[in-house]
């Protein structure tokens, strides 16, 4: 095992201060709360579960401990991606016409 591996894991434990993961017979790790998001972590459960099995990133490794990291794997769409992707795309093409009018009105 080593620093910058990507690894499979099952979530054996939730803390308020990060997951317990069980890698293989041999290794185990933590995922601190840092590690969950860039932002602001209200519930490590709204990331993930007992029993999940997930996909992390090894950031370090003392002896059969890991340091282990979510958000290096799982990236969030930036909110405004989701926002474009998911149907206001009439925002978008309404958007010059609306401008165009309000020139109109103030030029009044």
């Amino acid at each position: 095992m080593k620093k910058g591996s990507i690894i499979k894991g099952e979530i054996t434990a939730i803390k308020t201060y990060g997951a317990f993961v069980k890698v293989d017979q041999d290794y185990v790790g933590l995922i601190h709360i840092s590690e969950f998001s860039n932002g602001f972590v209200r519930s490590i459960e709204d990331y993930v579960n007992v029993g999940d099995v997930i996909d992390l990133k090894v950031l370090d490794v003392e002896g059969h401990k890991l340091k282990l990291s979510f958000k290096a794997l799982h990236k969030k769409k930036k909110r405004y991606n989701i926002i474009l992707q998911s149907g206001f795309s009439p925002l978008k093409e309404k958007l010059q016409e609306w401008i165009d009018s309000y020139e109109v009105k103030n030029d009044e």
